[in-house]
């Protein structure tokens, strides 16, 4: 038996909530960094995956979708894990779900959880906190003790399966600035290679997926989004992503 820490994070709110819930839980969990290519894995039926990902728009990510296609279940256990950034997750799970159950995978359990947003940091600021963390731990265990009980499913996700929303992705795309020393990490980092090693201040539009990592890891701050697009934005959106918004979890 194994287990598996398997995430897309590339600004880190996500592995922070997949390292406090796989603190909680049995076992010894290798990591699986989905913001890197991976190569093909086949698992065993009596192993454990906590697969988490952000929602973007409602969506899994696409590029987590393709290189979670390297991976087979063979009827490993998954626990689902969509983290969003206190606005919505809409079709996440489902497509997560629909996705690794193509892939072989036994879903067990399920869980919506909230991290700092990626892009407008003013919301779900410092996500996940000490509360969240409490709320996390106790889901944990009653995961835990799903697994114990050898949940043979199928697990029951409400939303809609095969055929998910639109998103045609975010118009902010990250560049850089005069402050950029060239040292090349946003290029090697970025989970689309969309940023040339040649030329560090652009940004390719069509395949930057404003996951805002380049921005995250720059050690001198040169990597930003049009600020007045940015503020139009954040005004337009700011009712839905105020409050708090809670943790889910689907059993």
């Amino acid at each position: 038996m194994a287990y598996y820490n398997i995430y897309f994070s590339p600004t880190g709110g996500t592995k922070k909530v997949a390292d406090i819930i796989c603190s909680a839980l049995d076992g010894d969990f290798n990591e699986i960094d989905l913001c890197c290519d991976i190569e093909q894995m086949s698992l065993c039926e009596e192993d454990v995956c906590l697969v988490s990902i952000p929602s973007y728009g409602g969506r899994v990510p696409g590029v987590a979708i393709e290189r979670l296609k390297n991976l087979t279940g063979n009827g490993a256990k998954a626990i689902l894990n969509c983290v969003y950034g206190n606005r919505a997750w809409e079709d996440t799970l489902t497509e997560l779900q629909d996705t690794l159950e193509g892939l072989g995978f036994r879903c067990i359990a399920a869980l919506a959880t909230v991290a700092e947003h990626s892009i407008f940091r003013q919301f779900a600021t410092g996500r996940p906190d000490e509360q969240d963390k409490g709320e996390l731990i106790e889901m944990a265990k009653k995961i835990q003790e799903r697994l114990i009980e050898d949940f043979t499913g199928p697990l029951v996700l409400e939303g809609s399966h095969g055929t998910y929303k639109e998103f045609g992705g975010s118009p902010l795309k990250p560049y850089g600035n005069e402050s950029c020393s060239g040292c090349g990490l946003c290029a090697r980092k970025c989970p689309v290679a969309a940023i040339d090693a040649q030329n560090l201040k652009a940004t390719d539009p069509e395949k930057c997926i404003s996951c805002m990592r380049c921005i995250s890891i720059c050690p001198k701050g040169a990597r930003s989004v049009d600020p007045a697009l940015l503020a139009t934005i954040s005004e337009r959106i700011s009712p839905m992503l105020g409050g708090r918004k809670d943790n889910h979890l689907f059993l």
